[in-house]
């Protein structure tokens, strides 16, 4: 298997690792949205949220916790995003499940990330049947 993210974990590629257990790693991203930007992996493969184990889901948010609390206590970020993106029409591009820790600030300096969409209302009745089919 030829895994960026599996050869970071097992040291083949070099990365700044944050925080390590046994089931997780975080690193800082090298393509930062933000200052702190980083990423957490569940150290086995899984290609995405709709493959992982939940274990490995579970291990991975924890560890997304853990970090956005390291970021807003060390780097003094105003807020976080925590980011997964599954498939690549959803910006996926290394395929092993991922979650981005990205502080915001609000000194906007300290970061390139912007709103990806611009929320505005929805036609409710769309909205209500969308709900009920995916309710079931």
């Amino acid at each position: 298997m030829d895994c960026l993210f599996c050869s970071i974990v097992a040291g083949d590629i070099p990365s700044t690792k944050v925080y390590e257990d046994e089931a997780t790693y975080a690193f800082m991203d090298i393509a930062p949205a933000s200052e702190g930007h980083l990423i957490v992996v569940p150290k086995r493969h899984s290609k995405d949220v709709l493959e992982i184990p939940a274990e490995d889901l579970h291990a991975v948010i924890d560890t997304g916790q853990r970090m956005a609390r390291r970021v807003t206590e060390v780097l003094g970020a105003d807020g976080v995003n925590l980011l997964n993106n599954r498939g690549e029409h959803a910006w996926q591009t290394v395929f092993h499940f991922h979650l981005h820790v990205i502080p915001r600030y609000a000194d906007k300096s300290r970061e390139s990330l912007t709103l990806p969409w611009v929320p505005t209302p929805g036609d409710t009745e769309a909205i209500a049947a969308l709900g009920a089919r995916l309710a079931g």
